[in-house]
């Protein structure tokens, strides 16, 4: 399971030092991919391969099934991590989430999310600095028996 958020950065050869809590779990190579977010997934490949399972179970039929197996399949790429716990984030990857030097790696129990540290920020209450109202976000919940 992968839980916490780490203030990172990458260098100028696009490598990203995945948190030392995530690597063993990571198993040394790993999938890569855009979110629905403006915001990069990292997948173990066990999490990768269910996830392949559901997005083929989208019908060809369905033009919004189509589309959401070219966002996913289209940016997709496998990633070794080499022995310093880095690997390389690829130029349209890195683009599409907007990361240029800070980056925030936040775990998301199956899977890592990388976000540009402005893109983060900007997921925050600018009030209270949070992510989010808690008990906004609860009565949103309510129909999947939160």
């Amino acid at each position: 399971m992968f839980v916490g958020k780490y203030n990172n950065s990458i260098d100028g050869k696009n490598r990203l030092i995945v948190p030392a809590r995530f690597r063993e779990e990571l198993r040394g190579r790993c999938i890569i991919a855009k979110a629905l977010d403006k915001c990069l997934t990292i997948y173990t490949m066990e999490e990768w391969e269910k996830f392949v399972e559901k997005l083929d179970g989208l019908p060809t039929s369905n033009p919004a099934g189509r589309k959401v197996k070219r966002h996913f399949f289209s940016s997709a790429a496998e990633c070794d991590i080499d022995k310093q716990g880095r690997l390389t984030i690829p130029q349209e990857l890195k683009e599409y989430a907007g990361i240029t030097k800070e980056l925030i790696t936040v775990g998301s129990n199956r899977v890592i999310e990388v976000w540009s540290k402005e893109n983060w920020d900007a997921e925050l209450d600018p009030q209270t600095g949070e992510l989010l109202d808690a008990s906004e976000a609860a009565e949103g919940l309510e129909i999947y028996g939160f």
